[in-house]
């Protein structure tokens, strides 16, 4: 195998994740070209991607990322009763995303594989039980594709396994990764002020854990760990030698470049 890389396609930045099923069809084009020059220039590219408005919010009215509250007085939704429904309707709702990705990279003549990790995979946190060498060494697909999902647990039922959790294990275990690339979206990597107060000069290019940085985790929404958590993960990869981006989603190039080894706009983490 040629040289891999991990892209992440952040929730935030391929849904508008304040409104229920709301997809960025043109953003989530615009990473499917950026997959495309990838392997144009024969890189391997294996995708994770984000739930955004199709997961986060019905997930957290559940509280799914908390596991069986039998007793837990939950307020009905129109479509959904209870937290069993919910997964249901949650892991519908991942595949409808996946489905508009994969239709993308179908229309750029991309062959993909999908693979949920509801099917494969137990546990949560980057130490999850799942053979990803036998999931993910695929050859005769261009592109293969997981996702953040409700798995079964040990303890607690179920839970919320995050695509940033999925990304350390791929990155571990697939031969041949060099880099890891979160793309995300509204900010150009870990700032040192809130995004609001940030200026250009407030972009940190390398972090590394025990620099302090300024993340907005919007909690009423996400029921994983936003920014900090792709930093925290991003590290656990970097210790293994893989190069970790993250990138500003908006502007498919530094993707690419980032891809590629080329040098850009975005913060890289080291271990």
């Amino acid at each position: 195998m040629g040289d891999c890389v991990i892209i992440k396609f952040g929730g935030g930045l391929i849904t508008n994740k304040a409104k229920m099923c709301t997809p960025d069809l043109p953003v989530i084009q615009s990473l499917v070209d950026v997959v495309a020059d990838c392997i144009a220039t024969g890189i391997k590219v294996i995708v994770v991607h984000g739930a955004g408005s199709y997961g986060h919010l019905r997930a957290k009215h559940w509280k799914l990322n908390e596991g069986n509250l039998a007793n837990y007085n939950f307020t009905p939704q129109d479509d959904c009763n209870s937290q069993k429904q919910a997964i249901k309707l949650v892991r519908k709702e991942m595949l409808t995303l996946n489905s508009l990705i994969v239709e993308a990279f179908d229309k750029k003549g991309i062959k993909t594989l999908v693979k949920p990790p509801h099917q494969w995979a137990r546990n949560t946190g980057s130490s999850f039980l799942g053979n990803i060498s036998e999931q993910f060494n695929v050859v005769d697909s261009d592109v293969v594709i997981t996702f953040g999902d409700v798995v079964s647990c040990d303890v607690g039922e179920f839970g919320i396994l995050s695509g940033d959790d999925l990304v350390v294990r791929l990155c571990q275990e697939i031969s041949n990764v060099k880099r890891l690339v979160f793309a995300i979206r509204g900010v150009d990597g870990i700032l040192k002020k809130p995004p609001a107060l940030a200026t250009r000069e407030d972009l940190i290019e390398k972090w590394s854990p025990e620099v302090q940085f300024s993340g907005v985790h919007n909690a009423d929404i996400d029921v994983t760990g936003g920014i900090g958590l792709k930093a925290r993960r991003g590290a656990e990869v970097a210790s293994g030698g893989v190069k970790v981006f993250i990138i500003n989603g908006e502007y498919p190039q530094r993707i690419f470049d980032a891809c590629i080894g080329l040098p850009t706009i975005g913060t890289e983490i080291v271990a």
